[in-house]
């Protein structure tokens, strides 16, 4: 903590005036565009059963801007400092977005690996044009599986109950790597 009770020391200062008695008040940092932020979280539906909670364990960590969190739920974080705590619902549009149709195939099984093993929710890994995604067995008729690309959460307004533990500058190797290093984030 810096404090000053004679009007001495920061006075060099060509341009700023002395003022006797003066104490700097040091403001927390504030969520912006490169913060890291790490906080905590409760995850429910709409009818208020939690779907995922940071409760018990280590917060949640990302980088501000880098669009690793759900949009909405980054907008609502923009300007907030650590110690605050804020409910807030984000429509699909502004988390998962809208179930798409076009995201559900029927593929022959034995077009997957493991084909013989497979059960209706299983999650597979695929590759494709926009990278690796996560698919999900929604039925099997004989040789057919029908796989779901869509998120397990799509359709769905999501409330998010946060407490901000802490918040700080990335740093080059974070914002470099694109990840938070150490508590909450990336152990190398």
């Amino acid at each position: 903590m810096i404090s000053q009770s004679r009007s001495v020391g920061l006075a060099f200062l060509r341009g700023i005036p002395r003022i006797p008695n003066h104490r700097l008040q040091l403001f927390p940092m504030k969520i912006t565009t490169g913060s890291v932020v790490l906080f905590d979280y409760t995850l429910t539906d709409d009818d208020k059963e939690i779907i995922d909670t940071s409760k018990g364990g280590e917060p949640l960590a990302y980088i501000h801007g880098e669009g690793q969190i759900v949009k909405g739920l980054e907008k609502a974080m923009e300007g907030k400092q650590a110690g605050d705590s804020f409910k807030v619902s984000v429509a699909p549009e502004e988390a998962y977005g809208l179930h798409d149709p076009e995201n559900i195939s029927v593929v022959p099984a034995d077009q997957i690996e493991g084909g013989e093993e497979l059960e209706e929710g299983m999650q597979l890994h695929t590759e494709g044009e926009f990278g690796e995604q996560t698919v999900i067995i929604t039925k099997i008729e004989g040789n057919d599986v029908t796989i779901d690309g869509n998120h397990p959460l799509a359709d769905m307004t999501l409330h998010f109950d946060v407490t901000i533990r802490e918040v700080r500058d990335a740093t080059k190797e974070e914002l470099d790597h694109g990840h938070v290093h150490g508590e909450g984030g990336h152990h190398h």
